[in-house]
């Protein structure tokens, strides 16, 4: 099974949400562009995804890669505030309905975010509904 489309753009939610851009590279490597908002600022991360394919299961391929991240926040006070980068990693489900330029993922992106006040969070899961181009 080779991908089913080339580019895709739409949302993805955590408890936020944010813009997703993903792009394929070849059949099997694409890369992920996210902006994430939220009340307390906002992060940029870009993820590397390794796809591949379950047996006769149509559209669904599973994901894994790494990443990194950007974050600005404004938490009112403490050392939550300010600009922070981290390293990402990300595991996850995509299908892409055969009959509509429409993608689906549903993906874990546990990170380590360096600076004061900062640290390892598992807490980051995302579901991305985009439209697709070949």
């Amino acid at each position: 099974h080779a991908q089913d489309y080339n580019t895709a753009l739409g949302v993805k939610f955590w408890d936020g949400g944010g813009v997703s851009l993903k792009h394929f590279f070849n059949e099997n490597n694409a890369g992920e562009l996210v902006a994430y908002f939220w009340s307390s600022g906002m992060r940029v991360t870009g993820l590397y995804e390794i796809h591949g394919n379950f047996s006769d299961a149509g559209g669904l391929r599973w994901y894994i890669g790494p990443g990194a991240h950007l974050g600005f926040y404004n938490t009112n006070g403490g050392n939550t505030n300010g600009t922070f980068i981290g390293v990402d990693g990300v595991l996850g489900l995509d299908y892409k309905f055969n009959e509509a330029p429409v993608n689906l993922s549903l993906d874990w992106q546990p990170s380590l975010e360096f600076g004061t006040g900062r640290g390892f969070t598992a807490a980051w899961l995302g579901f991305a509904i985009r439209y697709t181009f070949n």
